[in-house]
């Protein structure tokens, strides 16, 4: 609820001195606090969940000018203002959002950048990985079957296709049959000539 001192028939000086003091005693009731938040630098928008708003004026400017003028100050605040604004927190929750998302989407931008600066580039190609190759490379449960981690997945896709491809020539020159020895010492026909019948 907020909280209004009009003073009467006083002095200008004493108002101001009464206006000191009420800051001073009461600035745990009325002050804003700062919004707790990782992003301090970024956040200048104050929390006024807990802050009564306190006003003050002189009977003498409110029968002058009128209640709806511009005869209100808040406590920590310079100028006059009409009541509405005095009341208003133009630097609370609203500039709050505006600002966290601001230093939420600059603080995301950056953490991007540093990923981006991290992402290995193949050995071979000079291309950088991808997610998913990266993923494979550095979580434990996949890293094992990667290979070569230092190559890209096309670089990889390729290794794996060479061995598979080495495999199969392999696999297959396994399963031929041996080729006959050819006989290099015997001339055609020179072992038939010692069996001939004699006749």
């Amino acid at each position: 609820m907020p909280l209004a001192f009009v003073f009467a028939d006083t002095s200008e000086a004493k108002v101001d001195n009464t206006v000191k003091v009420l800051e001073e005693a009461g600035r745990r009731y009325w002050a804003p606090r700062r919004y707790e938040t990782y992003h301090e630098e970024a956040i200048t928008a104050k929390d006024y969940s807990e802050a009564v708003p306190v006003v003050v004026t002189t009977l003498e400017r409110l029968q002058e000018h009128g209640a709806d003028a511009a005869v209100w100050r808040r406590l920590g605040r310079k100028d006059e203002q009409t009541l509405t604004d005095a009341l208003e927190n133009p630097d609370g929750h609203a500039l709050y959002r505006r600002q966290y998302a601001r230093a939420e989407a600059e603080d995301e931008r950056r953490r991007a950048a540093e990923r981006e600066a991290r992402r290995p580039v193949c050995k071979r190609c000079g291309q950088k990985f991808t997610d998913q190759r990266w993923e494979e490379i550095t979580v434990h449960r996949t890293a094992w079957k990667a290979g070569d981690k230092s190559v890209c997945g096309d670089c990889h896709a390729d290794d794996v296709a060479r061995e598979e491809a080495a495999a199969e020539a392999a696999r297959l020159q396994a399963a031929m049959p041996p080729e006959p020895e050819p006989e290099h010492d015997q001339e055609p026909g020179k072992l038939r000539g010692l069996f001939r019948r004699r006749g």
